[in-house]
């Protein structure tokens, strides 16, 4: 199975999150900023200048530049291309071999691209914590909040925000900065979070957070 065409659907808004069992809150000194599977590959399913395809690739914007002016880790994660089938392993089974080793798959897309000073993960299954050092990166950072922003919010979002929360570490899945197969995937992702494993929140929200330290 190969990704589907993405149909367009609104993107959530501020009356549209699920009610957070956690309060937690985020702190620009606790925390990190995750985007997550950025790459041509995945971006390209979504439906071009429709939402939610414009309002991710604006909020991801103002939230990596906000993060950057107020001095938060960014980490990028992407998916090796042509992998080999002991590395691709079950995905393999589910979708097929995947991304190939070619700039148009694996780039992660302009203007998102990594930085001086970004961090950069290699990614091997559907959470960025699996054979990856990412908890070993964020403790080193003296780090324990994460911002999940990126593609896809019921796949590799939710369960990347699934494995900070068992690893302790706070997590934030932005509701408008994620997008997904379909406005029903993205609900889900957004409701399992918000009961399970993380608080959602909107870039908005985050963005009032982080101090300009310019």
């Amino acid at each position: 199975m190969s990704l589907p065409l993405i149909p367009a659907y609104p993107m959530p808004t501020e009356s549209d999150l699920p009610e957070n069992r956690m309060e937690w809150a985020v702190d620009p000194d606790r925390c990190v900023l995750l985007v997550h599977d950025m790459q041509r590959y995945f971006v390209n399913a979504l439906p071009p200048e429709r939402e939610p395809t414009t309002d991710l690739l604006v909020n991801i914007a103002l939230l990596r530049e906000t993060c950057v002016q107020a001095g938060v880790p960014r980490v990028f994660t992407a998916q090796p291309g042509a992998q080999e089938p002991r590395d691709r392993g079950l995905l393999r089974d589910l979708w097929g071999e995947g991304l190939r080793d070619d700039p148009e798959h694996t780039d992660i897309v302009a203007p998102f691209d990594p930085r001086a000073g970004d961090l950069r993960v290699t990614k091997w299954r559907y959470s960025a914590f699996a054979r990856t050092d990412l908890e070993a990166r964020i403790r080193a950072l003296g780090r324990d909040q994460l911002i999940v922003c990126g593609v896809y919010a019921h796949i590799g979002v939710l369960m990347t925000a699934c494995d900070a929360f068992m690893r302790d570490v706070e997590t934030f899945v932005v509701a408008d900065a994620v997008a997904d197969f379909s406005a029903a995937d993205h609900t889900m992702a957004l409701s399992y979070a918000a009961r399970r494993c993380a608080s959602v929140v909107t870039t908005k929200r985050v963005l009032a957070a982080l101090p300009d330290r310019e």
